[in-house]
């Protein structure tokens, strides 16, 4: 039997992984895709991200740049 613990359980966070999880959020990307693109449980995305103030509420933003002109 295989097991469905994401593939970075319990294993420290790189300073490359935090640089994207801010970057990810930033971009407005949901949590589970941050969770899923990191390796992460989202349990783990939405504790880190307290630890290191960054903020997952999206903003009031498109993230597809639907502006029209």
């Amino acid at each position: 039997m295989s097991s469905n613990k994401p593939t970075n359980n319990n294993k420290p966070w790189t300073k490359n992984e935090v640089t994207r999880l801010e970057q990810l959020a930033t971009h407005n990307t949901p949590t589970g895709l941050i969770a899923h693109k990191l390796g992460r449980s989202e349990a783990a995305v939405y504790s880190k991200a307290a630890s290191e103030e960054i903020s997952l509420k999206p903003t009031n933003q498109s993230p597809y740049s639907l502006r029209r002109k």
